[in-house]
C-alpha cells in the first residue's frame, strides 16, 4: 500500500474539456453556488465552496499552452480567488485526524458484522477485507482529485470537473442523502437503546402522550444538538476521542460475555450461503462508508500530504476490529445472532448494560461529523454576506437535527438493517 503514496498526482488536463460546450450555461448555472470570501477567519479552515473560483476558471477553457506561471495568475487575480482568504486556523494535528478517520468508519457497522457473518457464512470475510482494500485505495484516490487541482475542494467538485454542472448536482444529491439517512439513523438507534435501557417511561408534555420510543428519540435530538454547533474539527476530535473509546468498551463487553460469562456459545459453521450473501455486502459496505466525510478531514489536517497513512491507520484499526467482533460475536450467539449483537447479551449482566449505554454514546459522537458536510453546503447557497454568521449556522444546523428527528419518528423500521444495508450499499 506504500506505493500508492508515491504516484505522482494526476494534472489537470483532463478537466480542461468542460468548457469547449456549454460554457455560458455552465458559468449562469454555478453562480448561484459561489462562495464569498468574508467568511469569518475562524471558520475558514472549514469553508468548502460549491463551486469555487479557480474551478470555473478551468471551466472557462484554460488553454494547455498557456504557461503554468500565466494560470497562477489568473487564479490568484480571481475576484473571490481562495487565496484572498484568511489563512486557516485551528486546523488538525496528525492524531486528530487519525481520530476523526477512525470514528467516521468504525461506529454502528461494528454491532452488525457478526449478523453479517451469519447472513453469509465464514468465508464472507473475504469480502469485508477487499472492502477494506478497495475503500482505502479509493480515499487515496479521492485525495489525489483534491489536490491536482487548489480549486477542487468538495466531491461535488470533483463531480462537476468530470461531468459539467449534471456531475455536480447527481453527486451532491447522493452523498447529502447518504449522509443525512446515516443522521436518521444515528437518532433511531440511540432512541432504540434508551428505550431498552427504560421501557416504561411515558411523559405527557401539554396532554400529548409522549411514548417511550418517541420521548428517547427527542431526548436523542436534545443529546446531539450542541454538538453539531461545533464547526470545527479539532474540537469534534475530542467527541470523536469518546466514540472510538465507545466503540472499544462494546468489543470488550462482547469479549467479556463470549468468552467470560460463558453466554451462548453456539458457534456458527456455516461456510458461506450465496442465498443471503447480499445483506452481507450491503453490512459490509455500510462499515466502511465514511468517504462521504474525507474531503472534510483531508481539507482540515496540517499536512494534508499525510492524508494516506491517516487512512492507513483508519482502515487497519477499523478492519481488526470488524474481524474481532465479527469472529467473536458469530461464535458466542450462532444462527441466533441478532441484526445488533448486543440484543443477544442478557440484560441482567452488567457487561450487557455497559454495552448498551456505550451504544448511546457512539453515535452520539459521530451525529456531528455526519451533518457537518450538509450543513457547509445550506450555508454556502445563501446569497446575502451579512446572514452568513455564527448564528445563521447554529440556526442551519439545528433544522436539520429537528428534521431528522421528524424522518426517525416518521418513516416506520428506518433503523431496521436491510434497510440501512440497501441504502449505504446504493449511496456508498
Amino acid at each position: 500500500m506504500d506505493m500508492l503514496t508515491s504516484v505522482t498526482p494526476p494534472g489537470i488536463s483532463f478537466i480542461r474539456r468542460i468548457g469547449s460546450k456549454g460554457s455560458s450555461n455552465n458559468q449562469y448555472l454555478t453562480t448561484a453556488f459561489k462562495r464569498s470570501q468574508e467568511w469569518k477567519q475562524e471558520d475558514s479552515s472549514l469553508a468548502k465552496p460549491l463551486v469555487s473560483d479557480q474551478l470555473k476558471e478551468v471551466e472557462n477553457g484554460v488553454s494547455e499552452e498557456q504557461p503554468a506561471r500565466q494560470q497562477s495568475s489568473v487564479f490568484q487575480h480571481s475576484k473571490f480567488s481562495l487565496d484572498d482568504l484568511p489563512p486557516p486556523q485551528h486546523q488538525c494535528s496528525f492524531a486528530q485526524s487519525v481520530i476523526n478517520g477512525t470514528n467516521i468508519l468504525c461506529g454502528i457497522g461494528l454491532l452488525t458484522i457478526p449478523y453479517a457473518i451469519k447472513e453469509g457464512g465464514w468465508l464472507s470475510l473475504t469480502i469485508l477485507i477487499l472492502f477494506s482494500i478497495i475503500c482505502c485505495y479509493t480515499g487515496i484516490l479521492l485525495k489525489r482529485c483534491l489536490e491536482s487541482n487548489p480549486g477542487l475542494k468538495t466531491y461535488p467538485d470533483i463531480g462537476q470537473a468530470a461531468f459539467g454542472v449534471v456531475g455536480r448536482l447527481g453527486i451532491a444529491i447522493f452523498l447529502y442523502m447518504e449522509l443525512y439517512a446515516a443522521a436518521v439513523e444515528f437518532i433511531t438507534l440511540m432512541s432504540d437503546n434508551l428505550s431498552s435501557l427504560f421501557p416504561n417511561v411515558h411523559i405527557k408534555v401539554g396532554g400529548i402522550d409522549l411514548e417511550t420510543h418517541v420521548f428517547f428519540a427527542i431526548t436523542a435530538a436534545l443529546m446531539v444538538l450542541p454538538t453539531v454547533w461545533l464547526r470545527n474539527l479539532s474540537l469534534l476530535s475530542y467527541i470523536s476521542a469518546g466514540g472510538i473509546f465507545a466503540t472499544i468498551m462494546v468489543t470488550l463487553c462482547l469479549f467479556w460475555v463470549g468468552l467470560v460469562d460463558h453466554v451462548g456459545l453456539k458457534p456458527g459453521r456455516k461456510l458461506l450461503d450465496l442465498e443471503n450473501i447480499s445483506v452481507s455486502v450491503g453490512l459490509y459496505g455500510f462499515g466502511f462508508a465514511g468517504h462521504a466525510v474525507f474531503p472534510n478531514v483531508y481539507s482540515s489536517m496540517q499536512d494534508p500530504s499525510r492524508f494516506p497513512s491517516v487512512l492507513y491507520l483508519s482502515f487497519a484499526f477499523c478492519l481488526f476490529m470488524y474481524m474481532s467482533v465479527g469472529a467473536v460475536g458469530y461464535l458466542t450467539f450462532g444462527e441466533s445472532v441478532e441484526s445488533q449483537f448486543t440484543l443477544n447479551m442478557p440484560k441482567e449482566l452488567y457487561a450487557s448494560k455497559i454495552a448498551t449505554w456505550t451504544t448511546v454514546i457512539t453515535p452520539l459522537a459521530k451525529y456531528a461529523l455526519t451533518i457537518l458536510p450538509i450543513a457547509l453546503s445550506i450555508e454556502e447557497l445563501i446569497p446575502n454576506n451579512k446572514l452568513r454568521c455564527h448564528a445563521t449556522a447554529i440556526a442551519i444546523r439545528t433544522f436539520l437535527v429537528i428534521s431528522s428527528l421528524v424522518v426517525a419518528l416518521s418513516v416506520p423500521y428506518f433503523g431496521q438493517y436491510y434497510l440501512h444495508a440497501t441504502i449505504f450499499s446504493f449511496l456508498s
